[in-house]
């Protein structure tokens, strides 16, 4: 999961950092609303938090530009309390908005429920077959047994199960688990896959040679001793 935080300030800034660290994203921090824009255009995100009170070009603006750019869960940081502001953000495209000071644990909930609602999905928990992922409390159940992931091993389960059966590149698997300034080795993403292997089942998870890897879906639904 990969998040893009828009806030220019940076106690803030490096709060809603740390915590979204803590639940396994990758983040990319902007205080300024242009080359958060860019960004979008450069790499896929997962959700973004954006403070309409920027020092460059107003929120609203990167919220206008952001939706042509496509269906990205959007969550907006306001100090503007006024219900015509809220209104207004809501109509450019918001999902959701938190309103300054905010509790940071509040804040994580929104933007689950915001990236459940886009995923098109109530709960909080991904079902496939005798695979279980809760999200909220970071909890992986394989074949009736709790197992237990690193933060980006859960990333990487959690992005693959968003889409089982389908194919994900290499280059997409990496720009969602790590973010711009982390070092990357070259050989990171397949360490990642063989500890999921490992703790999980080697067929639980396809390599498609040339392209990504997969999750295997007929698999996940098998029956089991």
């Amino acid at each position: 999961m990969r998040a893009l935080l828009v806030e220019d300030d940076p106690l803030i800034g490096d709060g809603i950092k740390t915590a979204l660290e803590r639940e396994g994203y990758a983040v990319d921090w902007f205080c300024e609303g242009r080359p958060a824009l860019d960004a979008m255009d450069a790499e896929p995100f997962s959700v973004m938090v954006l403070d309409l009170g920027l020092p460059d070009i107003d929120g609203l603006t990167v919220l206008e530009q952001a939706r042509q750019r496509g269906a990205l869960p959007i969550l907006i940081l306001t100090a503007r309390d006024a219900i015509e502001a809220r209104i207004k953000g809501l109509d450019a495209g918001a999902d959701d908005y938190v309103l300054k000071p905010f509790d940071l644990q509040e804040l994580l909930a929104r933007l689950r429920v915001i990236m459940r609602r886009a995923a098109g999905r109530a709960s909080s928990a991904i079902h496939l077959g005798e695979l279980t992922i809760d999200e909220t409390g970071h909890q992986v159940i394989w074949r009736g047994q709790s197992v237990q992931l690193s933060r980006r091993e859960f990333a990487l389960l959690v992005e693959l199960s968003r889409q089982p059966g389908m194919v994900l590149s290499r280059p997409r698997l990496e720009s969602l688990l790590y973010g711009w300034g982390e070092e990357l080795e070259s050989n990171a993403l397949e360490v990642h896959v063989h500890h999921l292997r490992k703790k999980l089942d080697k067929a639980m998870i396809t390599t498609v040679r040339g392209i990504g890897y997969r999750l295997n879906t007929d698999h996940l639904k098998a029956p089991y001793p």
